[in-house]
């Protein structure tokens, strides 16, 4: 049985037929299989990148609407998602190239990105910046591998992450706002490692490691895949993002944890479809898929999904990432 006889419908077809140039590239690049040359020819130059790249700054940079220059990592990290996920762009290209060096430039001395929460550590905002790097060519640069390095040393000792910062673990959350609010504030570096896992910081941090053709394979990734699996549908064990509807909210270029996002690390990582979690998940994509083809972006009862032109097109990547997800499993 071919990988996409596993779905109830047809996954590829309203894929294909969408109109969608840059989602039927992929199509038939990752899901076919067929020679469809550079990206740089097939969809750099259309409409929507182009529009983005319009909008970088001289310092490799962009704004993030209506906020001052504290808000320039996240506005860049932002705009060079979908460069990079949605249409094949790498360091090739000179604007990628600028934009990747001014979040190199926020790298603390220490190995992290710095800044997306004041002077705190963010372990989960360095994984998902780093897993861009790595996408977007960066992988042999000793700066990942130094952001990766970082990353270990951040872990709780079951192996996994927290969501937020480390060094703020049971403080107020007022005092929690007041430093992370706060550029200039010290660091804080007071860690209880002892504390467990958050499945919605580990499936963050875990896109780096499942992005390098090294790291994907180590003891330590391994160990954070066992633990991310081992929480599929369940509520996280810190109060951000812990209801268990969270797993089945979905968005692309991927960004905050679900169950797709996880199980996208997990099949680069190499969990077996003999895992009992994996299969659970499969079958949940299976059984859920609409009668176009299609999945919904939202199966929350927390986050509704209206119905408009962006979910609909929404709808198209989500559908792209699943059926990626199957072909790595079934083929």
């Amino acid at each position: 049985m071919e990988w996409y006889q596993q779905f109830k419908y047809d996954a590829i077809k309203p894929l294909i037929e969408s109109g969608n140039e840059a989602v039927r590239y992929f199509v038939t690049k990752d899901l076919l299989g067929e020679n469809v040359g550079p990206a740089a020819d097939a969809i750099w130059n259309l409409k929507t990148p182009q529009s983005i790249l319009k909008k970088q700054h001289s310092g490799g940079y962009w704004i993030y609407p209506g906020k001052n220059e504290d808000y320039y990592l996240l506005g860049t990290f932002k705009q060079l998602q979908p460069l990079v996920f949605q249409y094949g762009f790498d360091n090739s290209h000179p604007a990628i190239a600028r934009g990747c060096e001014y979040l190199f430039s926020r790298q603390a001395e220490e190995g992290d990105i710095r800044g997306f929460i004041g002077n705190q550590y963010a372990p989960y905002y360095t994984g998902i910046v780093t897993a861009l790097l790595i996408r977007a060519g960066y992988a042999d640069d000793p700066r990942v591998e130094k952001a990766l390095r970082w990353l270990l040393k951040m872990r709780q000792n079951d192996g996994g992450w927290v969501i937020g910062s480390p060094g703020l673990l049971g403080m107020a959350w007022s005092d929690v706002a007041k430093l992370t609010s706060d550029k200039n504030a010290e660091t804080m570096k007071t860690f209880d490692k002892t504390q467990p896992f958050s499945h919605a910081g580990t499936g963050m941090v875990i896109r780096a490691f499942a992005a390098h053709p090294q790291y994907r394979k180590s003891t330590e990734t391994l160990r954070a895949a066992e633990l991310l699996k081992s929480h599929f549908f369940k509520e996280d064990n810190y109060n951000s993002y812990k209801a268990a509807d969270h797993w089945v909210r979905f968005e692309y270029p991927f960004w905050w944890n679900n169950l797709l996002a996880a199980m996208d690390s997990l099949s680069l990582i190499g969990i077996p479809l003999t895992d009992a979690h994996i299969k659970m998940a499969l079958d949940w994509f299976i059984a859920n898929q609409q009668a176009d083809g299609l999945w919904k972006v939202s199966y929350s009862n927390i986050h509704k999904a209206p119905e408009n032109s962006k979910t609909q097109e929404l709808k198209l990547w989500i559908a792209l990432a699943v059926c990626r997800a199957f072909r790595r499993y079934y083929s």
